[in-house]
Order: structure tokens, then sequence, then C-alpha cells
């Protein structure tokens, strides 16, 4: 028994079944121990922001954590990006990074770095183990921060001597700590809030893709509130029998008309809504400066205990099919090919209780209308906005949910900088298709840019924009990854391709020129 066979055994015995890796010279005793206990599905994402993505991804739909195996500071910096999106979304990730014999860490060896700095930045709970013979406890301490609070990051530091020196066993995690509940006075207050006409009861987390849902609109149905959820969440029901929830808006303008004289906006399982940006001219937040604020239980608190004690003071209304999302499935459109049509054609042809990853960032508003009128389905969101999200995300989901299909919505833009989650969904089989949106560009900064107020634009901000000169043919980058790819630039070939996908197993790319 030495400090890596100690680690892999503390995981298994604490209910840590999948671990994305990539790992580096200091991780090669933990990659033997884990070939020794094949019980543990490894996967090889060929890049770090791939492993953390997919950890996210896992997360959001299997709800337990996954182990992520990075190397050293600069594996760890490539992960991050993911890392700040699974952060947002409240996913339990357990990072186990590897460092440098401890011994040789006083030499300026090239992969020295500041490997609690870096973690420090986005982890809510770091650690770097001092001796073999903590491995095991120190595993089992960072697999419980993991789970605690609904989801957190942890991240273990494993100085490489800690692996091959002795260690005497195995330990098991503790369960998370109860989660913090709001105070009787804060539910009644909150309870008051919501009687008046017009306010608002702004939900997140399990409550969008669980009965919690059911919970929720009963009570504010009761109360004569709006049901509301933020525009980027980590899950969410959409399509046919979902419960109707109001999505606020990218658009901070769209979001100042909506919430606009309510008298209270309560917050359950989220934070006070901003701008993406701060644009000139116009507030950070979208709250009326009448709103009365009431942040009465946070993401990391017992969102489902809130609910029941807001439904014990307000009662609960009987629901009615006009308080779910009924079946309204598009003709198959034909003719020219446009991103509205297309998402009409992927609600129309997408089995029931498919999951789906947007990432189609500017596309992703003409999809929208589309997916509404879907089967029923889970959607994920880019819930940080670090782009790169959607297909390592897509990896963890389906390696969480071999049953059901995934499908990925990816701005061409996006999907280069993850690009090599493709072969990881190649090797591992997943039932994944990818769909890309080539509008050759990085659209949503020409959005943006336009939103700032210049509305001119010269050659070095085109240059910067644009992914043209020479073209990405994204047909020729799914193959060079194992994926079979086709390009369409028609409805009837968009059809044709969605619907082969639908049908058979494996992963699948269509490229749509847009």
């Amino acid at each position: 028994m030495n400090g890596a066979n100690a680690l892999v055994e503390t995981l298994l015995a604490s209910g840590v079944r999948v671990c994305f890796a990539n790992p580096g010279t200091s991780e090669m005793h933990f990659v033997a121990a884990l070939d020794r206990h094949p019980e543990m599905r490894c996967i090889l994402c060929l890049f770090e922001g791939g492993v953390s993505g997919a950890a996210d991804g896992y997360y959001r739909m299997a709800g337990e954590v996954a182990a992520t195996l990075l190397h050293l500071a600069p594996g760890f910096g490539n992960a991050f990006a993911n890392l700040h999106n699974a952060r947002k979304a409240q996913s339990g990730v357990l990072n186990i990074m590897g460092d440098h014999a401890d011994y040789h860490l006083r030499f300026e060896a090239p992969l020295k770095g500041d490997t609690v700095g870096v973690s420090q930045a986005v982890s809510h709970w770091t650690r770097v183990c001092s001796e073999a013979g903590k491995v095991a406890q120190d595993a089992a301490e960072a697999v419980q921060a993991a789970r605690a609070k609904g989801g957190q990051i942890a991240t273990l530091i494993l100085p490489a001597n800690t692996a091959w020196e002795p260690a005497t066993g195995h330990a098991v995690a503790a369960p998370p700590p109860a989660l913090r509940r709001p105070s009787e006075a804060e539910v009644k207050a909150a309870a008051r809030a919501l009687r008046q006409p017009g306010a608002v009861l702004l939900v997140d987390g399990p409550v969008l893709f669980t009965d919690l849902g059911l919970l929720a609109k009963r009570l504010t149905k009761a109360a004569g509130a709006r049901l509301m959820q933020p525009f980027f969440v980590s899950r969410f029901r959409r399509g046919a029998g979902a419960v109707r929830i109001e999505r606020m808006a990218y658009r901070i303008e769209e979001n100042l008309k909506l919430l606009q004289g309510a008298p209270a906006l309560v917050l359950c399982g989220t934070t006070r809504p901003a701008g993406f940006f701060a644009y000139p001219g116009l507030p950070s937040t979208p709250d009326d400066p009448d709103t009365r604020l009431i942040d009465l239980c946070s993401r990391d608190m017992d969102i489902a205990w809130t609910l029941q004690a807001l439904a014990a003071e307000l009662g609960e209304a009987a629901l009615g099919s006009e308080d779910f999302v009924s079946l309204d499935l598009p003709a198959l459109p034909e003719g020219e090919l446009t991103v509205t049509k297309v998402g009409e054609a992927i609600a129309a042809l997408m089995p029931e209780d498919a999951v789906v990853v947007d990432e189609g960032i500017s596309a992703s508003y003409f999809l929208a209308p589309g997916l509404k009128r879907a089967r029923g389905h889970d959607a994920l969101t880019i819930t940080g906005g670090s782009i790169g999200f959607g297909l390592p995300n897509a990896v963890g989901a389906a390696v969480a949910c071999p049953d059901r299909k995934v499908v990925v919505l990816e701005g061409d833009g996006s999907g280069m900088y993850t690009l090599q989650s493709l072969w990881t969904m190649a090797r591992e089989g997943l039932d994944v298709t990818v769909v890309i949106f080539a509008n050759r560009g990085y659209q949503i900064l020409r959005d943006e840019l336009a939103a700032m107020g210049v509305n001119e634009v010269g050659r070095n901000a085109q240059r910067m924009f644009d992914v043209e000169g020479p073209a990405l043919d994204w047909v020729a980058l799914a193959q060079g990854h194992g994926v079979a790819g086709v390009r369409v630039a028609d409805m009837a070939g968009f059809n044709t391709a969605f619907a082969e996908a639908m049908a058979q197993r494996g992963p699948r790319l269509i490229e749509v020129v847009c």
C-alpha cells in the first residue's frame, strides 16, 4: 500500500466512480494505482479544459462528484476556464493535482508553479498533502468538500513522493454537513412580500429540473406571484411537460422590462441578477430601484426546505394544464437554411428526454423558439460565460446518462477552444450529436461591439472577429478526431443528417453553414 493506492481506494470507497484525466509524470504512480482498480472508469481528455468541462457536465446530469487528474500548475491552469464555469454552475468537482516531490520544490524545475495560488483562485477548498500517511484522510475530506453546500470545487494537491511512499490504508468520506436554512422570520417576511401583486420568486438549482419546480409553481400560484429563472443556469427542464417558469433574457434592456414595477424580488437558490457586462448608460442590475430585494436562500443553502417552508406560509394551489408546456412539435421546415428553422427541425426530430448542451452563443437566441416546442428535455447552459464549455460538457453528460441522446449546439469559434473533446467522444463511443453553427466568426463579439455604441468596424476589428482565411473545415476536423461529419447548406440536408444522427448511436457532427 502506497499513497497512490490509498487515494484510489479512498475515492472508490467514498462513491467516486469516474476520473477524467490528463496526467503527467508527477502522476504516474496514481495512473498505476488506477490501473490496478478497473472499477474506476478512467477517461482520457486531450486537453485539461476538456477534463474540467467533462467533470462539470457529469455532475450536472448525475448529481455525483467525478475526479479529475491534472498535471501541476500549468495543467490546472489549462483547466481553469471550465472550472470557472463549474463553480458558477455549483457543480461538485474533485481535482487531484499532482506536484513535484516536496523535496524537489526548492529547485526551480521547469514545471514548478504556484499550485496553491492557481487552485485557490477557483476552488472553494484547497489542501496540500504533507505525507503519504495522510493521503487517504485528505482525499476523504476532499470528497466531502466537493459534495458540501450543494456542490463545490475541491482541489487536493499531492506531491509526487506522497504517491510512492508507504501508506496504511484507505478512508471513507463523511457525509457533507447539513445545509444552512433561513430563519422562520426570514421565511415569513418573504411570504408576505410574495403576496404583493406582481412580486417575483426567482429560483435556480434543482428547482429547475426536479419536482421542486412543481412545489415552487404551486406556492407562487397560491400567492399570485410570478415564478422566474435566470437566463444562464446549470440545468433546466424545457419542452413538453415542463413547468412553466419565465426565463430571464440575455440582454439587460429586456430584463429591465421584465422586472419593471415588481414590488418584491425574492431570491431562492440564486443571486441578484446582473448584466452580463456593464454597458454605457445602463444599470448593472435589472431590478427596479423601487423593488424590495429579499435574499432568502442562496444556492449553497437548503433550497428544498426553504420552498416547503414558504409553501407552509402561502399554501399550495392546484396546478392545471396551463401551468405546463404542452406538446407543440413544429413541422419539419423546408427550403433555405436559417438558424431559426434549424431550431424547429431539432425540436421536431429530437427524442424524448434528450440532453441539450447549449453553447450556440449568438445562434442560441434564434434556436430557442423552436426548442421550446420540443419533447421534454434537459438543457445545460454556459453558466460562467467562459467559452469552450459545450463539447467537454457534453462528454460528461453522455458519460452520466449513457441511455439518453446528447445534442450539442456549438458555435464554430467557441468550439475550437476544446476541439479535442471530439476524440474523447469517439474513443468512449459516446452518443453525442454535435451541431456546429459555422458563421465563420465570433458573431457575439460583433454584437457586443455594437452594444457598446461602436457601429463602424475597420480591418483590425474585422480580423479579430472573423475565423476565415482559411475557413475552418469542421467535417475534416471531426473526421480527424474519429467522428463522422457532414456539412449542410439547406434544410433538406440538415433534416436528413439530424434524423440519421437521432436514429443511430455514437458521436456525429453536423456543420451548419449559416
